[in-house]
């Protein structure tokens, strides 16, 4: 089980200004590993109770709320990793588990048992969760992913774009997993996530691009036919 506690900001850029930061950003940071080109491939499938409790949370602006999803990387993945991202005012709290693809499709199917197989207190609060407040497959979200790293503070900025989704094909491991375009393709969701604070080189670096924080979430995106859900 990993664990990480971060603050994370979130800004709307358009894809001119994404490629124009790309550039400069390479001057100044390591990409990551998997990050060349435009990036790689990021597909997340969301639980949420019956009566979308951690929906109608996010869209109420709750400050404690949590979500669940199974995130898995790359066009040939071999295993996804459960994820609770919890919102504890300005901080978020992740905690992660690796489950192969035979577990993850379980897991998908709804079988909830496959977390008990893991010695592992998060994967047993997982499954209690799940299990009794009647977690349920609810949309998947795929985007491609850029991504800029630096040691300081574990920094972390993300460039996701070409943002697709389904509320009606879970399976995050098909090759012909159904998805439509569910946020403009010329727009870009750029994320910065740190522990503790924000040197000021980055923080000049970020102040340069002139782009308004918001608060958009993947996962309402991803909602967005079921729920009705605009993001103006």
């Amino acid at each position: 089980m990993n664990e990480v506690l971060r603050q994370e900001k979130k800004y709307l850029i358009n894809i001119e200004q994404y490629y124009n930061i790309s550039r400069r950003f390479s001057k100044l940071f390591m990409e990551d590993e998997h990050s060349s080109g435009d990036g790689y491939l990021v597909r997340s499938l969301y639980f949420d109770t019956i009566d979308d409790k951690d929906f109608e949370e996010k869209i109420d602006g709750v400050d404690l709320r949590r979500k669940i999803r199974l995130r898995n990387y790359g066009t040939d993945p071999q295993y996804a990793k459960l994820e609770m991202k919890q919102k504890q005012g300005m901080m978020q709290k992740k905690r992660s588990l690796a489950l192969n693809k035979e577990q993850s499709r379980r897991l998908i199917n709804g079988d909830y048992s496959v977390l008990l197989e893991f010695n592992s207190g998060f994967a047993g609060e997982c499954f209690g969760l799940m299990h009794m407040q009647c977690y349920r497959p609810k949309a998947v979200v795929a985007y491609t992913r850029k991504v800029f790293v630096a040691d300081e503070n574990e920094i972390r900025i993300t460039f996701d774009h070409h943002i697709k989704g389904s509320e009606s094909s879970f399976d995050i491991f098909s090759e012909d997993l159904v998805e439509n375009m569910i946020f403009d393709p010329s727009l870009v969701v750029m994320e910065v996530k740190f522990n503790g604070f924000l040197l000021s080189y980055i923080k000049d670096a970020i102040n340069e691009i002139n782009a308004s924080e918001l608060a958009v979430s993947k996962y309402c995106l991803g909602r967005a036919i079921g729920k009705k859900y605009l993001f103006l």
